[in-house]
């Protein structure tokens, strides 16, 4: 477990540009229950495909996109623990992956960004991978 302190500017990253911090296992199941429409869930983490690739990239595409989805979530891998396995339990049949990117057309899983996707990128490469995909499954004719 990280301590509060390390890891509260890595959520703030998110949680400043809109992403709502899920932190229980009820949360996540609440919001998975209740989600309508398109959602952008991020496993976070700490570490620097993370920091580099991940948050940044994520961050470029929702500026840079005309279609975005409805709901922006986060949970943080290695800090809400429970948060982050009862959203993995949603994200079957992948397997457990930090970072990673989710895209949920309401309760079903869309499109999935595995860390072995994100490490090796850069943060311009991962928005225009999400930018492509918000136009698929955000846009009017999703």
């Amino acid at each position: 477990m990280y301590p509060p302190h390390l890891v509260a500017p890595m959520k703030e990253d998110l949680t400043s540009v809109g992403f709502q911090q899920l932190e229980s296992a009820e949360d996540v199941d609440n919001f998975m229950a209740n989600a309508k429409g398109v959602s952008l869930v991020v496993v976070n983490s700490v570490c620097g495909c993370a920091a580099g690739a991940c948050r940044p990239g994520v961050k470029a595409a929702l500026a840079f996109s005309d279609v975005k989805p409805e709901n922006l979530v986060t949970v943080f891998a290695g800090v809400d623990q429970e948060a982050t396995a009862k959203m993995r339990d949603y994200l079957l049949p992948y397997p457990p992956s930090s970072p990673s990117i989710a895209i949920f057309k309401d309760d079903e899983l869309v499109h999935f960004i595995e860390r072995h996707h994100i490490e090796g990128r850069n943060a311009k490469m991962i928005a225009e991978h999400l930018v492509m995909a918000f136009e698929e499954f955000c846009g009017e004719k999703a």
